[in-house]
């Protein structure tokens, strides 16, 4: 990203610069990043995050939505990572309910004793060899084994099984030819990009030492300080820091090599998805996550989601320095594998509302499987004369973001010869807090502090309770609509003030969910980048950059082409 024309004064910006000093310096605000910056900012901590681009616009936003204890790392051998998980996973249903939800997942399984003889195999191996299809049998030992991990002291119900004529009534829509579906539950998160953002407002609201900046990037290091450089102007500077922790994700290797370090940690392999606009398929589901292994062996869902239905995942290898984009051939593969489980229901290229891919911050895997590459983390740790401490973090994924930030706190905080002074188990994060447990409490809510019109349930759902405060704060000035009741001028002058809007994308891809629920149009963009443009100074050029910006990414990224006579330049 080249710097724009008539950039907004950056406030933040300025204040990082002319302090010049932070005792902790993240780089890299995906979750795992943010969770690093909120752990230590709690334990008074003195810290700066900074992305090169938007918070939470990498690995972090091309994710499955879900949060789940990974069933499947079983198989693995990988039983620490499961537990954590499975313990991580019910933990974010009570700290953050307003955006991670139970979900009810069936299997579909059509043989009983399938892949005995070659999951052993695959175990002891970690290669997967010739595909062949996991029968009820050995998914009935996986999902006993899952419970033990999974139950929360009785508060996750255990698996069940159903054979072939039970299922379809319940099910009918999903192949005949299936014997049983074997149903568990997890969890998903329906506003990933959303709970960062509430996580890194939970870490600059607990310590003044704490800030957070986008659009900002790492490009040096030496004994002068981490050399900083603005996106949005092409100004760079310097900070002193004690301690840098690297948590670029599938970048961590390229952010290395811009400080002065060869690696070769990373490996990282590239997932994608498809949305679709499909009431049909949407219907067929049940309400349910339908997740199976495909005929290639690969472990793929259908999931509804915001009134969609969304489809992945692929495994393939990537190279980080390239954009991931979803491909034609990706979207055959989906196309194939809902026909496996749902072949009575016919789908096409123009039910697809929305695409996305991003690649894993897996560890180099060498000839290791694809899908059998650890999904665990490890943190690595560099100290050269007269720098600081550099922690490069590898690995993770969305579901144990909480205990991941807290181990690398406490290396960051052994490194400082700090104690900790708080932990984050159980803390409720953002809008979680205070979140009405029932449906009668909801409405009671509500009606105290949004309203229980369209309007007000628009922000709950985006805000969970922070949209008291937003509601508020919207209450405040002069307001109007900017699309219909989903967003309005005030409500995008809280996201510039409170969020670091500084670009439309930033509001149509990750501040809401218009983009992934088809809802944006050529009209759409120019509304919003009008609405923005005297909240961040823009000129009409400005503007049409950023229209043309949002529209190329629109399409170039995923796929949705909103050529439109709306497009034209402002004069």
């Amino acid at each position: 990203m080249s710097p724009v024309s008539n950039p907004a004064e950056r406030e933040d910006v300025t204040a990082a610069r002319t302090s010049g000093r932070t005792t902790v310096a993240v780089i890299g605000a995906g979750i795992n990043g943010i969770s690093t910056f909120r752990d230590l900012a709690m334990q008074g901590v003195d810290v700066l995050l900074v992305e090169r681009n938007d918070f939470a616009s990498g690995a972090t936003a091309a994710s499955s939505h879900m949060i789940h204890g990974g069933i499947r790392y079983l198989e693995n051998g990988e039983f620490r990572l499961v537990k954590e998980s499975v313990q991580e996973r019910n933990g974010l249903l009570k700290i953050a309910p307003h955006y991670v939800k139970p979900l009810q997942t069936t299997i579909p399984i059509y043989s009983t004793f399938s892949g005995i003889l070659t999951a052993p195999l695959r175990f002891l191996t970690h290669r997967s060899g010739k595909p062949r299809e996991r029968g009820a049998f050995l998914i009935k030992v996986g999902l006993t084994l899952y419970d033990t991990f999974s139950r929360d002291g009785g508060n996750v119900p255990r698996h069940r099984f159903l054979g072939r004529k039970k299922s379809l009534e319940q099910l009918p829509q999903l192949d005949p030819n299936i014997k049983y579906t074997a149903t568990y539950y997890d969890a998903s998160v329906h506003d990933p990009e959303r709970l960062a953002l509430d996580v890194l407002r939970d870490g600059e609201s607990a310590h003044d030492g704490a800030r957070a900046l986008n659009y900002v990037e790492a490009v040096g290091l030496d004994a002068d300080g981490l050399l900083l450089r603005d996106r949005e102007t092409g100004d760079e500077f310097r900070v002193r820091a004690d301690v840098v922790v690297n948590a670029s994700g599938p970048w961590t290797d390229l952010t290395n090599e811009a400080l002065g370090t060869e690696t070769a940690f990373m490996g990282g392999t590239k997932g994608s998805h498809i949305v679709l606009d499909h009431p049909e398929l949407l219907d067929a589901t049940g309400g349910r996550e339908i997740f199976f292994e495909h005929s290639d062996g690969r472990i793929v869902l259908i999931y509804p989601l915001k009134g969609r239905v969304l489809v992945g995942t692929t495994d393939l290898e990537a190279d980080p320095r390239e954009p991931a984009r979803c491909t034609e051939e990706e979207v055959d593969y989906f196309f194939d594998l809902i026909g496996h489980v749902f072949p009575s229901i016919a789908v096409d290229r123009s039910q697809i509302v929305y695409r996305y891919s991003g690649i894993r911050p897996l560890p180099r895997h060498d000839d290791t499987a694809p899908g059998f590459v650890s999904r665990d983390y490890r943190i690595e740790r560099r100290k050269d004369d007269g720098q600081p401490t550099v922690f490069s973090l590898v690995g993770g994924k969305w579901t144990t973001f909480r205990a991941l930030g807290e181990n690398l706190a406490d290396h960051v905080l052994a490194e400082l010869g700090r104690p900790r002074i708080t932990g984050t188990a159980g803390v409720r994060i953002g809008g979680g807090n205070g979140y009405p447990k029932t449906p009668r409490r909801k409405l009671e809510w509500l009606r105290e502090n949004v309203g229980d019109d369209e309007r007000g349930r628009v922000l709950f759902t985006r805000y969970g309770t922070r949209a008291a405060d937003v509601a508020a704060f919207i209450a405040q000035g002069e307001d109007a609509p900017v699309i219909g009741t989903a967003l309005s001028t005030r409500e995008l002058a809280w996201m510039v003030e409170n969020e670091q809007v500084r670009h439309v994308a930033d509001v149509v891809f990750r501040r809401t969910s218009l983009a992934f629920t088809g809802d944006v149009d050529a009209q759409v963009i120019r509304s919003i980048a009008e609405a923005l443009a005297p909240l961040l100074d823009w000129d009409a050029a400005r503007v049409n950059v950023e229209i043309t910006d949002t529209a190329t990414q629109l399409r170039d990224d995923h796929g949705v082409d909103v050529s439109d006579s709306a497009l034209r330049p402002t004069r």
